[in-house]
């Protein structure tokens, strides 16, 4: 009897290494015991609950439009980038074409846009006084590949605007375009 008690209590050495009472020690058990079971019992009923991964996420198979285009002259170009909820961000590098900026190259950053499809409009912020607006389409181009040039094609309406000092006197012109997209690298993410 004597040496069953003195495995007992061996057993039951706290993280001091002194003797933890036998009450204590079966009630910390005890409510591990509990507990454990309970919070697992928890954890899978609630991961029934929630729909998978894959239903939460929409999986498009729509293209990404997303990249660089070209712009109305050669060296000139586009960078259309087409975000969540039919946002558009990006920008237009061209070249300056009145007698202050004539062969500088200029950023104009596109200040509101909208997408829907293959449908998309934005219109830049004014630079030397000139803005552009545009409204088209995005439409799969004569390259054979993503890695080719024209691989996907943005065709519409681009209406130029130049201001003067009198805002009345605005000049708007407006022409049928088309962008071609620039060569994708072929190890970029589409």
């Amino acid at each position: 009897m004597r040496a069953h008690l003195w495995q007992t209590l061996r057993k039951r050495t706290g993280p001091d290494g002194g003797i933890l009472a036998p009450v204590e020690s079966e009630m910390l058990y005890s409510r591990c015991m509990k507990v454990v079971p309970i919070s697992l019992l928890s954890v899978a009923w609630f991961s029934f609950l929630l729909p998978p991964a894959a239903a939460q996420s929409v999986v498009s198979d729509a293209p990404d439009f997303s990249g660089m285009y070209s712009f109305q002259k050669e060296g000139e170009f586009m960078q259309i980038t087409l975000e969540d909820k039919g946002a558009v961000s990006g920008f237009i590098s061209r070249y300056g074409d009145s007698e202050t900026d004539k062969g500088t190259f200029l950023d104009q950053f596109i200040k509101s846009g909208t997408s829907k499809g293959k449908q998309v409009s934005f219109t830049t912020e004014s630079v030397h006084r000139v803005s552009y607006t545009f409204e088209g389409a995005f439409d799969r181009g004569p390259g054979k590949k993503p890695e080719e040039e024209g691989y996907y094609v943005l065709r519409g309406t681009l209406t130029k605007t130049v201001s003067t000092s009198d805002p009345k006197n605005a000049t708007a012109q407006s022409s049928q375009v088309e962008f071609r997209s620039f060569p994708r690298d072929a190890a970029s993410p589409r």
